[in-house]
């Protein structure tokens, strides 16, 4: 398979589908995602939609991660906070666009698998924690944006309270299995706006501020 070729389809596609932020183009067409796939999915690695990890998490589908990256208006000074890992590949994105990555894992088995692939391709901006999610990671706050790559019943205050002024966050909320991406950003008066995107379907948030493991 020619991944590069494969890669640039995927990237044309994105663009079809409204996706205009150059640097979030530049960046998916930079990075492997065949690398992130696990070997048994390594011929859908370009499909437009989630790809299967162990620990019933997936990999998102290209066109939500360039969305919700584009929505961030990502700057290269930028202190960026991902929740949910996955295989890493998002992160990778994010790190092509940013200053700093800190993204957080809760499946202890996740955390070797996205920092082996992330360490071994080079990314030297992403810092990997094993920890909940739904609480942020206050050591290095504040972030000037934040991505939840998992559906809440509503956004965690940890991650409001770890925005930085003019920060945003986007999210999916909504019920256990269906949500719309919430677009959150802090004013300069230490208030919140909101904005409602498209609807999407993402795996739980399951935290202290998210939700249970049995809820459903």
């Amino acid at each position: 398979m020619d991944f590069v070729q494969l890669r640039a389809a995927m990237v044309a596609e994105l663009e079809e589908q409204g996706i205009h932020d150059t640097a979030v183009l530049q960046a998916m067409n930079t990075v492997p995602r065949e690398l992130f796939v696990p070997e048994e999915y390594l011929e859908h690695a370009y499909d437009n939609g989630p790809i299967p990890l162990p620990t019933k998490q997936t990999i998102s589908q290209p066109f939500v991660v360039a969305l919700m990256l584009a929505a961030l208006k990502l700057k290269p000074h930028f202190n960026f906070l991902e929740i949910g890992t996955g295989s890493g590949y998002a992160a990778a994105v994010a790190s092509l666009l940013v200053r700093q990555v800190h993204t957080i894992e809760r499946q202890e088995k996740l955390v070797p698998y996205a920092k082996t692939r992330l360490n071994q391709l080079g990314y030297a901006n992403i810092a990997v924690h094993l920890g909940d999610g739904t609480l942020g990671w206050p050591a290095a706050a504040p972030y000037d944006a934040i991505v939840v790559a998992a559906g809440g019943p509503a956004v965690p205050a940890s991650l409001r309270d770890q925005l930085g002024e003019n920060g945003r966050l986007i999210m999916p909320v909504g019920s256990y299995k269906k949500q719309k991406l919430q677009l959150v950003w802090r004013k300069a008066d230490g208030r919140f706006g909101q904005k409602t995107l498209t609807p999407v379907r993402f795996v739980p948030l399951i935290g202290s501020e998210g939700w249970e493991d049995d809820d459903q």
